[in-house]
């Protein structure tokens, strides 16, 4: 009995310990270059991963691109194979509120555990990486790709059977590029980042075949006609043909639901009827008809037609947090991380399919890369006052300058300037609740700003 005590003191100054050393390999990764700040090339990378050995060979990989919707995407693939039995890595980004978020064992977060002994396997490595670009006067690695490496490596210790990777940004020199990926997933393709992708769809389309590998299955959601010329092109020269949405699957029926939709999807190997799927919106659909054929190209090269009491698990089960998601009733709080002028039509179209407020208060803060004014004037039929702010981002456009811009397109008495988010979640509230009961509020222009929101009403589960 005396023993006791002593196994449990030293298990909690282990835990201590491990918090403490966590907190340190955060600051640290933090102190990198950012995610929106960085040289495009993979040498850096494939160096850390040769160094370790390559892991990210290990597990088969069904890799994600695309501009919007991607995170949604990723997150139903992995809740469909994990509803198969399939032990699963999932690895996305941005996080919303815990940077273990973005590396998933079996869906859920890595624990503190498991990511500290990750990162101190590959530190020697980056270490050495590092200092090799460093002698050559180039730059230390990225905090992202600090984290894809983690990432392989977690997933390659686990072991999981299978890992679900999304993309960060682009395709052919995106740091998670580094596998040779089985399936290969293309969400809608449109402009965005075109300070590093350029700004022609067709040129972000070359950039983003660039996750096509030799032997690789392509499924597409449905794309812009030069998008999907580039994509069949660049997909032949791989040695497929790419599935796209419309052509060799889609949804046959769709219809609100309470707590999200209905779906009939043709998929590649047949039809699947009664899914129901709990986030809102059509593009949320579009999302599932393609997260359903990419696991079908995964499981069965998409020739045979899965069980589908796992698919209406696995769909019914979808989660994706920040994404139109209801954080709060009386009045309803939605946030949402629309952060480009695609997101926010997707938006829109979500917004006037699912939800029937009597009154709808924007609370709208976006960083400054972004298109505003588009972003703005896409989602004025939806909102009937909107209150500008900014998020804790340094990338934050000026709530006055943001403002000036909302008056332009909503007219003076539609646009308030509140110069924090927790005042102007407050304010909207409160113009959400005049007149009685039926409005909402809805919190979006980045996933910062959903972030932001959820963390201040409680929700901090990413």
């Amino acid at each position: 009995m005396s023993g006791r005590p002593d196994a449990a003191q030293r298990e909690a100054e282990h835990k201590l310990q491990t918090r403490k050393r966590m907190r340190e390999i955060e600051q640290s990764i933090l102190s990198r270059a950012p995610e929106h700040d960085l040289e495009p090339s993979l040498d850096r990378i494939a160096a850390v991963m040769e160094l370790l050995g390559d892991p990210q060979h290990a597990f088969p990989v069904i890799h994600v691109t695309g501009t919007n919707g991607k995170t949604s995407t990723t997150r139903m693939i992995e809740r469909m194979l994990r509803e198969m039995g399939l032990s699963t890595g999932r690895f996305t980004s941005p996080h919303l509120h815990n940077i273990r978020e973005r590396i998933a064992l079996n869906g859920s977060p890595i624990d503190i555990e498991k990511f500290v002994a990750s990162y101190e396997d590959v530190l020697p490595f980056i270490e050495m990486v590092d200092a090799r670009s460093a002698a050559e006067a180039g730059p230390r690695m990225t905090y992202f790709e600090v984290l894809v490496a983690v990432a392989y490596a977690a997933f390659a210790d686990a072991p999981v059977d299978v890992a679900v990777v999304e993309v960060g940004m682009g395709g052919s020199w995106d740091a998670t590029n580094v596998v040779n990926a089985q399936v290969a997933v293309v969400t809608p393709i449109s402009l965005d980042h075109e300070h590093f992708l350029g700004s022609s769809l067709e040129g972000i389309a070359i950039e983003k075949a660039g996750i096509f590998k030799a032997g690789c299955l392509v499924v597409s959601a449905v794309q812009e006609p030069e998008v999907a010329e580039i994509l069949v092109r660049l997909a032949q020269e791989v040695g497929t043909t790419p599935a796209f949405e419309g052509n060799e699957f889609g949804i046959l029926h769709r219809e609100v639901a309470v707590g999200g939709q209905q779906l009939a999807i043709r998929g590649l190997g047949g039809d699947y009827d009664e899914l129901f799927l709990p986030l809102h919106g059509p593009h949320q659909g579009h999302n599932a008809a393609l997260a359903l054929a990419a696991v079908e190209a995964f499981v069965g090269g998409g020739e045979h037609r899965l069980d589908i009491d796992l698919i209406r698990a696995g769909l019914a089960g979808a989660t994706s947090p920040g994404r139109l998601e209801v954080v709060r009733r009386s009045p309803t709080v939605l946030v949402d991380g629309a952060h480009n002028p695609a997101g926010a039509l997707a938006l829109r179209a979500a917004m006037e399919d699912s939800f029937n407020f009597a009154k709808i208060v924007g609370v709208i803060a976006i960083l400054e890369d972004k298109n505003a004014s588009l972003m703005l004037e896409i989602l004025e039929p939806v909102l009937n006052e909107v209150i500008v702010s900014r998020t804790t981002s340094p990338r934050a456009i000026n709530p006055d300058r943001l403002g000036e811009l909302a008056v332009e397109i909503y007219g003076e008495g539609r646009v308030t300037v509140v110069d924090n988010l927790p005042d102007a979640l407050d304010q909207a509230a409160e113009k959400a609740d005049e007149g009685g009961f039926g409005g909402g509020v809805l919190a979006t222009g980045s996933i910062t700003t959903a972030a932001e929101i959820r963390m201040l009403l409680g929700a901090t589960d990413g």
